[in-house]
């Protein structure tokens, strides 16, 4: 009986031990325990960051926070890309098939470029339908890359063209105009299709 006990105490405490172990001490720790949580394709935010800790880890100093989210950055622990963070090392999580735009370079720019976010952009484009009618188009059309002007569709599959690049891109109703639609044009959930030209990075 006392080999028994002795036998289970040891087991439950080395399972006591374990668990001890990876609970997260360090605010820098937690950080990163709750960017790899959240799996996100494009890192995790402050914001969301903050939320998980203060959920998971009952933690809510906004100034530890950024002082952690610093010190990782600049140990090379941490990458950050924005406004958002990833963990140095891990893994690329893939987006959701409804977050990704399909994407078809018809021709490769070879001018200036590529476009980056902040970037004013100007594009000819035609917007299609799944049945192939035209809901719009334009010969030129200028707006600021990266900044909530458009789609973000468009956001996301302009990014990285060169001058003279044409690009074909399926944006999902997400990335679209979502369930609401747009007008008459364009309805609810509409899977979009765009054939768009860059023409100028100013």
């Amino acid at each position: 009986f006392f080999f028994t006990v002795s036998w289970l105490g040891r087991t439950l405490l080395g399972r006591g031990l374990r668990t001890m172990a990876k609970t997260p001490k360090t605010v820098l720790d937690k950080i990163i325990a709750a960017i790899r949580a959240q799996k996100s394709a494009k890192g995790s935010s402050r914001q969301a960051i903050g939320k998980y800790l203060k959920s998971e880890f009952d933690s809510d100093n906004a100034a530890a926070l950024k002082k952690a989210l610093k010190k990782g950055v600049s140990d090379g622990k941490l990458i950050q890309e924005g406004q958002s963070f990833k963990v140095a090392g891990d893994k690329e999580y893939e987006a959701p098939k409804e977050e990704q735009v399909e994407i078809v370079d018809v021709k490769t720019g070879e001018g200036p470029g590529p476009a980056e976010k902040g970037d004013t952009v100007v594009v000819s484009y035609k917007g299609q339908l799944e049945d192939g009618s035209v809901f719009d188009k334009a010969k030129t059309f200028d707006f600021v890359l990266g900044c909530g002007d458009v789609i973000k569709g468009w956001d996301i599959g302009i990014s990285g063209m060169r001058v003279g690049g044409k690009r074909q891109l399926v944006v999902p109703p997400k990335l679209g105009y979502g369930k609401k639609g747009a007008g008459p044009e364009i309805p609810p959930n509409a899977t979009l299709y765009f054939t768009v030209k860059l023409k100028d990075i100013q």
